[in-house]
């Protein structure tokens, strides 16, 4: 890598946490920015997938920790502001990725489904964001990414609560977006289309439906978790300075029908 795309896109000297970084996007995004230089946290709930995780990433010479971290309640996500914090010292990106995607039929959501996605997808990312940007503010520099979902934009295959929790965590964004401004802390939100991960096992068990999906994009496939390798080391690194408060629609196109 030359100087001048090192100035742009290196993450030498960084430290990042990503919620939710043993599977699916979160793993794709911790790995690329590992491999960009940050020294990465891996948080998520099975140790086995962080280990996992996380020996991969040593194996390709990358500094990386794992903390196992329950963002299901409000003190598991107060504890986890703490001990994300103590492998490499406070972040200078924090990735929220981790989710629960709960969907029953509309009349049949309770409170308890509410509660219980909304504090993993909007709770979590608001705390952690509030917490670690007042160090990025006072150093300078810091990067907020939040993963968000094409439901946050509009309503299909049963939204319900989980587009109403992605919907928060872009209002969220662009909140982060003003409050930060000017110290060098940006918030901005990466917008996936349908991506083959756990998270959306459900779905894919409709052959016909993610067939659908991958033709109505502009590649022609859906997308991957590698996918945003790019986008994510680009919203980290110093080249994205003078961008916050936006959504950046990493799906193929498909948003674009």
């Amino acid at each position: 890598m030359t100087d001048y795309l090192a100035s742009l896109f290196s993450l030498e000297g960084r430290t990042a946490v990503v919620t939710g970084g043993s599977s699916g996007i979160g793993r794709g995004i911790a790995t690329a920015l590992a491999h960009a230089g940050a020294s990465t946290v891996i948080v998520a709930r099975g140790a086995d997938r962080i280990d996992e995780t996380v020996q991969d990433l040593k194996d390709s010479g990358c500094r990386a920790a794992g903390v196992v971290g329950d963002l299901g309640t409000r003190d598991g996500i107060h504890a986890l502001v703490e001990a994300a914090a103590e492998p490499f010292g406070q972040p200078d990106i924090l990735v929220n990725s981790a989710g629960i995607n709960i969907r029953p039929p509309y009349a049949d959501i309770t409170e308890a489904d509410w509660d219980a996605t909304m504090t993993v997808n909007a709770l979590a990312p608001f705390l952690l964001g509030q917490r670690y940007a007042q160090g990025m503010a006072r150093r300078g520099y810091g990067r907020l990414i939040h993963v968000s979902s094409q439901q946050a934009h509009r309503a299909f295959v049963g939204s319900g609560i989980y587009g109403a929790s992605k919907g928060a965590v872009e209002s969220l964004m662009r909140s982060e977006a003003e409050a930060w401004g000017g110290t060098g802390v940006t918030s901005n939100t990466l917008v996936p289309g349908f991506v083959l991960t756990p998270l959306n096992a459900r779905l894919q068990q409709d052959p016909e439906k993610v067939a659908e999906l991958a033709a109505r994009t502009m590649i022609g496939r859906n997308g991957l978790p590698s996918d945003f390798a790019g986008a994510a080391v680009f919203l980290a690194g110093a080249g994205s300075g003078y961008i916050t408060g936006q959504s950046l629609f990493v799906d193929g196109g498909l948003s674009v029908h």
